[in-house]
């Protein structure tokens, strides 16, 4: 495989945990989002803002990107400034896992910072980088990727309040009653986005920007209005994509460091590197 084709598909396994987290806020005012079912939305409403305000959480989630990508992450995430945390991602299977096996990555840990997201690969990656163990990819540097401006976008947008809203730009939202989750009592509401009945521009711009045709959103909220556990499905023009996570310990402590800049290799750069010696 030429390097320059390495890498990219680096890359997409690398950013594959935002392929289907929340394309981000509605810029529609309240009353010109979709009619919903009426009782469920005073509720939704509460727990969009109280997640919101809660500004950190620990996370642990599962995707799959059909035969492409099947990976778990673990760790804290905070929203209070843009977006940052740190989180463990291991990678389970699909094609793009097992190029990074073959680079000598199955785990990594992954930073988000204001610009940036940084990912650590390892000894035996870095010994083919130049004995450098992180990779930076800014946030603008990933409209370069297969997903467009749009990954970016959804980068910056794996935060649980995310899920709330995408889930009040539905037009069938419902309530399903009560159940129990991790232990706690939760509320669960269910919703399908189809982009054909998206009536914000800038989110119906975004599904479309990721091929995405329909996505179905299920919450559970505690009796705290916090997000508990969330399952989007995504149905896009390349295969099924499906993540559940679990939030916890929201008001967690979280704190990023950047990783020394002589141990970090840019991803542009390392692009740009490979195109010039493709071999």
């Amino acid at each position: 495989m030429k390097r320059t084709t390495v890498w990219v598909t680096t890359a997409a396994a690398l950013t594959g945990l935002a392929a289907c987290t929340s394309s981000g806020p509605s810029d529609e005012p309240e009353d010109k989002r979709p009619a919903s079912a009426p009782t469920a939305l005073p509720a939704l409403r509460t727990a969009e803002r109280s997640t919101e305000r809660a500004e950190t959480a620990r996370v642990r989630s599962t995707t799959v990107m059909g035969t492409q990508l099947s990976l778990t992450a673990d760790g804290v995430l905070a929203w209070r400034d843009g977006l940052s945390g740190n989180l463990t991602i291991d990678y389970t299977g699909g094609t793009a896992a097992e190029t990074m096996r073959g680079l000598g990555v199955t785990s990594m840990e992954a930073r988000y910072l204001s610009d940036a997201y940084y990912a650590r690969m390892g000894d035996t990656f870095a010994a083919k980088m130049g004995g450098k163990h992180w990779l930076r990819y800014a946030y603008d540097d990933l409209k370069t990727l297969g997903g467009g401006a749009d990954l970016a976008d959804q980068m910056r947008s794996t935060t649980p309040d995310q899920s709330v809203r995408l889930l009040l730009d539905s037009g069938d939202v419902r309530e399903l009653g009560p159940e129990t989750v991790d232990g706690q009592a939760a509320t669960h509401y269910s919703g399908t986005v189809r982009v054909e009945d998206v009536t914000d521009t800038e989110l119906r711009r975004r599904l479309q920007d990721a091929d995405v045709t329909a996505e179905t959103v299920d919450i559970w909220i505690n009796e705290k209005n916090l997000l508990v556990k969330k399952v989007e499905k995504t149905s896009t023009t390349n295969g099924r994509v499906t993540q559940t996570a679990h939030y916890s310990d929201y008001g967690v402590k979280v704190a990023v460091q950047k990783p020394p800049d002589a141990d970090t290799e840019d991803f542009k750069s390392l692009l740009s590197q490979s195109s010039t010696n493709p071999t």
